[in-house]
């Protein structure tokens, strides 16, 4: 049976989760979702608390294809260009991009994008990247759950995955009575005026997420 994985977003600046250019993609930070989420799995990004998010849908997303790393570069190289970061491009959605690692070479190569060599291992940790054709994204104006699917919600690192199994059928039911269409960047993510040309604020990102993914890697899944 499909899974449901749910998350807390601390921070979201349009990397991860990247919702841009027709696709919804997971391809950095998450590493432990990212290994174990099959086809057919969905995913559900909730707000922080900080932010007054918690209990509501930043994101959500069911998983329609995976890849490898290296297949998901090769894949971005020959369709999907504008998810590789470029970091002179005019707006913050081209220095977002999630295909960041470029494997010609050995060890692979990091572009200069929103992570750093801090994040490396546990970027790659996650071995697999995640893409949707069927997502939801609401970004600063997030939905809320109504109350039978709050049990979902888990704020903090880590995530939910077994204990979200009774939920699986209410929740999908929900999101596609919405009456929401799919594939539709709803808002801009919550952090995108912060994600300017800036150096420190980029080293902050990176060593942020080091830390919530390093985290998740040892906390247990529920």
């Amino acid at each position: 049976m499909p899974r449901l994985f749910s998350y807390c977003i601390p921070y979201d600046n349009g990397a991860a989760p990247n919702p841009f250019w027709g696709v919804c993609t997971l391809n950095i930070c998450k590493p432990v979702i990212r290994r174990n989420a099959k086809k057919g799995d969905w995913v559900v990004g909730t707000g922080s608390s900080q932010y007054g998010f918690d209990n509501e849908v930043v994101y959500a997303m069911e998983i329609t294809e995976t890849m490898t790393m290296q297949q998901y570069e090769k894949y971005c190289n020959a369709e999907l260009s504008k998810k590789i970061p470029n970091w002179g491009g005019e707006s913050y959605k081209e220095r977002v991009g999630d295909c960041i690692y470029e494997f010609s070479v050995d060890p692979a190569k990091i572009l200069k994008s929103v992570h750093n060599e801090d994040n490396r291992q546990t970027d790659l940790n996650g071995e697999f990247m995640l893409l949707s054709d069927h997502f939801y994204y609401f970004g600063e104006r997030p939905e809320p759950l109504p109350d039978h699917l709050l049990p979902i919600v888990r704020q903090g690192q880590g995530h939910k995955s077994t204990a979200n199994q009774r939920y699986f059928h209410d929740f999908i039911d929900w999101i596609l009575t919405q009456g929401k269409a799919k594939n539709k960047v709803y808002s801009e993510p919550h952090d995108r005026h912060l994600f300017t040309l800036d150096c420190d604020y980029i080293n902050q990102c990176a060593s942020r997420d080091k830390q919530f993914d390093d985290m998740d890697e040892k906390i247990e899944g529920e």
